[in-house]
């Protein structure tokens, strides 16, 4: 850590979560301190100035997803299963407050089915957040499907307790200014933000281990 402000930040997020030795290491080593809040969002636009500060504040930029067991070149839906095979660690990478409602959760619109990729809850902040998922680049495009996703939970799930649905989508890189345009005319809170995963394994990976079949006949052969 570089300076006592930082230093203090930590104790403070770990009287805060009641975070474990293990995972305050996490979180120093996946640099908390510089993502949080670094998200790029429209929520100034969008939500009113005292919950606008202290939505960003649960965002992060980029998301550290060194967790996962990975190959190269995965797809998003392998990208999904890993972090719901693994989401209690995906938990304490969102941050506290975030409960895991479901994946593909189905939205039906006219005559039509959409799933969005994760939803949850946040306990906290009282309000659902859509999360979209993204192997690749972020394209201008992804914002406007997700705007639509965020309305569609607005009015088919949230309630009269429940503050407005927060969107994120999550990618493998990001152009900033890029990311900025393409919030700008939307009307729902929307934020983008890149993740990082340093340990992604080989493509040949799975190929490479035994199947149960080569281990079940190396045991005949022992015997």
């Amino acid at each position: 850590m570089k300076n006592i402000e930082e230093a203090f930040f930590y104790v403070n997020k770990t009287i805060e979560n009641g975070w474990s030795r293990s995972v305050l290491l996490n979180m120093i080593s996946g640099n908390l301190y510089q993502s949080q809040g670094k998200a790029i969002t429209n929520f100034s636009k969008t939500l009113p100035d005292y919950q606008s500060d202290l939505i960003k504040e649960t965002l992060k930029d980029p998301y550290n997803f060194d967790f996962l067991q990975i190959t190269a070149n995965f797809k998003e839906k392998e990208l999904e299963n890993a972090l719901i095979d693994n989401i209690q660690n995906f938990l304490i990478e969102l941050g506290s407050g975030f409960a895991f409602v479901g994946k593909q959760v189905e939205l039906k619109v006219g005559s039509q089915s959409f799933f969005i990729d994760l939803l949850f809850y946040h306990i906290k902040l009282k309000r659902y957040v859509v999360i979209e998922l993204k192997s690749g680049n972020f394209e201008p495009e992804h914002p406007g499907k997700l705007n639509f996703y965020v309305t569609a939970v607005d009015k088919q799930f949230r309630d009269e307790n429940d503050n407005a649905t927060v969107g994120l989508i999550t990618c493998k890189t990001k152009d900033d200014i890029i990311a900025e345009y393409s919030l700008t005319d939307l009307h729902k809170p929307l934020g983008i933000s890149s993740y990082e995963l340093r340990k992604i394994l080989p493509e040949n990976f799975k190929s490479s281990l035994p199947s149960i079949e080569d281990i079940e006949n190396e045991l005949k052969n022992r015997n």
